[in-house]
């Protein structure tokens, strides 16, 4: 099982204690697959699904859609859009902020949504 196929699986069956809708059937039919492929996604038979798929269940799951792309090797069309922008900058903070630890980032991040540009 691939760590992505795992976690869906782990939330599914989770949301799917408290509510049938979470089958893995209703999920599939919910988000436009077949439930075959769902359960190849989940069992790591296949590699995790495209971008738009991946937001789809992420959403269908009540997950973040940037987390499970991630979980999924991927990166979003539009930050890769950002990134090819500015390359240069984009790959030098990505590195920066690399060891820094969490409360770190956040004040970065925090900083520039607040920040008086």
């Amino acid at each position: 099982m691939t760590h992505f196929g795992s976690t869906v699986r782990t939330i599914r069956e989770r949301l799917r204690q408290d509510d049938r809708r979470f089958s893995l059937r209703q999920v599939a039919g919910r988000i436009g697959i077949e439930p075959a492929y769902l359960s190849k996604i989940e069992r790591g038979q296949v590699a995790p699904p495209s971008e738009a798929t991946t937001v789809r269940l992420a959403r269908e799951l009540g997950e973040d859609p940037d987390v499970m792309l991630a979980l999924a090797g991927k990166v979003s069309a539009d930050l890769q859009e950002i990134i090819r922008k500015r390359p240069r900058l984009f790959a030098d903070l990505i590195r920066q902020l690399k060891e820094a630890p969490d409360e770190a980032v956040l004040r970065v991040v925090r900083e520039v949504r607040d920040g008086d540009w």
